[in-house]
């Protein structure tokens, strides 16, 4: 089956499962119809689906995942002892684990391709991630009440399914509304260096991190790498371990902070 069959029998799931898509047409572009399907993955609430549904959907991502092209730790060279810089797309990485900056309700974000991290891992990684961490809160729902959601720097690990990565690490940054804080900084810190410990515990050799709580979650990038930077260095100074940290950038200007940073210490 080739990847426009598999995308359009996709499509169809997922348009008959719910009633009020049934005026939508298949587009016959094929920008349209990745959109279409990325949308419509996007806004599906958790519930069960079909295993040959899953299977076709597994295919079709683990192909759009090559297509993209996957980077492996073991080809990037250090920046320092331990920590790594990367710009690229983190769906493509293949680690031990890649962090997710979430929010705290922690079934991924539902606006239709959007282009947060959050959307993307969840996106390329199946329907299989929501559901896992539906699963995940309901028990912690169970636990703490109806209305629990998920706290700032408490990290929560996960099955990767169709990412290259073997783990994900969902984690909820803090968000600046107004002027940044000494407790913003805290948790910032302590949202990787927890990540870093679950990591560990998880017997997983590599983590990749994405710049936690800047863009939507408003903390100054600037300082936001800061933190990072001198919270994993602690981490590798403070632990017998072998961990390889890397920092995933995807815009020019984190890319020119952390390589200034990371040179600084040479």
């Amino acid at each position: 089956m080739q990847q426009r069959q598999r995308r359009e029998k996709l499509i169809r799931a997922l348009l008959d499962e719910d009633p009020k898509y049934g005026g939508i047409e298949i587009p016959q572009d094929e920008t349209a119809q990745r959109q279409l399907l990325r949308s419509l993955l996007n806004v599906r609430m958790p519930g069960e689906i079909s295993e040959e549904f899953l299977m076709i959907q597994d295919e079709y991502l683990r192909e759009e995942i090559s297509g993209k092209g996957v980077t492996s730790v073991t080809d990037l060279t250090p920046a320092e002892s331990g920590i790594y810089l990367w710009q690229g797309d983190i769906t493509t990485l293949e680690c031990g684990a890649v962090v997710n900056a979430a929010n705290s309700g922690m079934t991924g974000c539902y606006q239709p391709c959007h282009n947060c991290i959050d959307n993307c891992i969840h996106t390329y990684a199946g329907i299989q991630l929501r559901n896992e961490c539906h699963r995940r809160m309901q028990q912690l729902r169970g636990m703490f009440g109806p209305d629990y959601m998920h706290p700032t720097a408490v990290p929560m690990i996960t099955d990767a399914y169709n990412l290259p990565s073997e783990k994900v690490i969902h984690v909820v940054g803090p968000i600046v509304a107004g002027q940044l804080r000494p407790e913003h900084e805290e948790l910032l810190s302590k949202c990787y260096s927890s990540c870093l410990d679950l990591a560990m515990e998880n017997g997983l050799g590599s983590i990749a991190f994405c710049c936690i709580s800047t863009g939507v979650f408003m903390f100054p990038n600037e300082r936001a790498a800061q933190i990072a930077v001198d919270t994993v260095r602690t981490w590798l100074k403070e632990h017998t371990s072998d961990m390889k940290v890397i920092f995933d950038v995807f815009g020019d200007r984190d890319l020119m902070i952390y390589t200034k940073l990371l040179k600084g210490s040479q």
